[in-house]
């Protein structure tokens, strides 16, 4: 599996870094893996621009910073226009389809979507749990990361009491993912 390096952006609010957070910390304590996490902020807290890179490898990460994106999870079209030429030749694009429009398209990368904010909302009532969502789909769409250390990491990084909606956002995302 070597080194893979995924961005995922958004818009602040979106739970981006949370989703990085839980992502890099299954890759290390779950499926024991090497992880870099670099945060991205824009200049507003709330609904500015947000990105994180988490760079996962089997050996030692001597570079920590962004060589060769694999997989670019965008949340918003802000980050999407901003991001996608990022995205290497061969990389996958994984958007929130209600939210992102593929208005610069390619064909040199797979794209896979879901309407996780929808889903978060009108289907568990919550739209808080919209990045949840997105990381089962990842999880289904990818071997980036195992489905059990993601699904451990949702519950060891999520506050107590929130365990059941959490799960249900990661195991719906997953899926669908799956479909």
């Amino acid at each position: 599996m070597s080194r893979q390096e995924i961005r995922l952006s958004g818009f602040g609010g979106q739970g981006i870094m949370t989703a990085a957070h839980i992502l890099g910390k299954a890759a290390a304590l779950f499926d024991q893996r090497n992880v870099t996490l670099t945060k991205s902020y824009g200049p507003e807290s709330r609904g500015g621009a947000s990105s994180a890179l988490v760079i996962m490898a089997d050996e030692d990460i001597d570079y920590p910073l962004l060589t060769k994106l694999d997989l670019l999870v965008t949340m918003s079209q802000e980050a999407y226009t901003k991001y996608i030429g990022e995205l290497s030749s061969g990389g996958l694009l994984i958007i929130d389809r209600d939210l992102v429009q593929l208005d610069q398209p390619r064909d040199d990368i797979e794209v896979r979507s879901i309407p996780s904010t929808r889903i978060a909302a009108d289907e568990l009532g919550r739209k808080i749990v919209a990045n949840i969502v997105m990381l089962g789909f990842l999880a289904a769409n990818t071997d980036a990361i195992s489905k059990d250390g993601l699904k451990e990491s949702v519950l060891k990084s999520i506050p107590k009491g929130t365990e059941k909606l959490n799960i249900s956002a990661f195991e719906t995302g997953y899926g669908y993912g799956s479909q």
